[in-house]
């Protein structure tokens, strides 16, 4: 659906804005109820949007990795986040990252992620990381573009296709939250449970890290 972004219809985020600075800074400055439990909360909000593409095509996979660096990356093997061409012939990727998600934020009857704390939304992921990286693949396109705590600071940066779709959120949340870092709250078996359409293996690349289980 291209034209006016005016007349797209928002379904889970704004179009018509792509960077809600107030949004991003009251998550940052309430950070322990944005992220209960530290950045495996994090990593349940981004799980959640592959766990979305899932059950819309009745099934997928991602693939959720402990980078040695203290990042984390959540790869999905969906459609890619939709993006769409403008009036002015600029392709404009929904605002996932910098927007709040209308679905849930604010929202007392939000569904709760595998940790039993609610679901906020991927906002609250890029707001509480030093840097995030987001690369999408779509049958007409590849992009990515890095963020620093929620704010984009590059734009669509083109990237070589692969023959494959998807998106792939690469994050390193805040040194504060890092400290209180478990892995054993990051748990495949309870996504599975909570998220049936999805498959998901977790690969550990920390040193001394079980390098890869489902």
């Amino acid at each position: 659906m291209d034209g006016s972004r005016a007349s797209w219809v928002n379904t889970t985020h704004d179009w018509a804005g792509d960077v809600d600075t107030d949004h991003l800074g009251r998550i940052r400055a309430r950070s322990a109820e944005f992220a209960p439990g530290g950045p495996a909360h994090l990593v349940h909000e981004v799980v959640a949007y592959a766990a979305d593409e899932a059950a819309s095509r009745g099934g997928g996979r991602c693939v959720v990795t402990l980078h040695a660096d203290g990042s984390v990356s959540v790869e999905d093997d969906g459609r890619g986040t939709d993006t769409r061409v403008d009036e002015h012939g600029r392709v404009v990727r929904k605002p996932v990252m910098a927007t709040k998600d209308l679905r849930f934020f604010d929202l007392p009857e939000a569904e709760r992620l595998p940790d039993g704390h609610p679901r906020r939304g991927m906002s609250v992921v890029a707001a509480l990381s030093e840097w995030l990286i987001h690369t999408n693949r779509r049958l007409d396109g590849a992009w990515s573009r890095r963020y620093t705590h929620g704010v984009p600071v590059t734009g669509l940066e083109p990237v070589e296709a692969d023959g494959t779709t998807g998106t792939c959120v690469r994050f390193l949340p805040d040194g504060p939250l890092r400290s209180g870092w478990s892995s054993h709250a990051v748990d495949p078996a309870r996504w599975s449970a909570h998220w049936p359409h999805l498959t998901t293996r977790l690969d550990d690349r920390r040193e001394g890290g079980d390098r890869s289980h489902r």
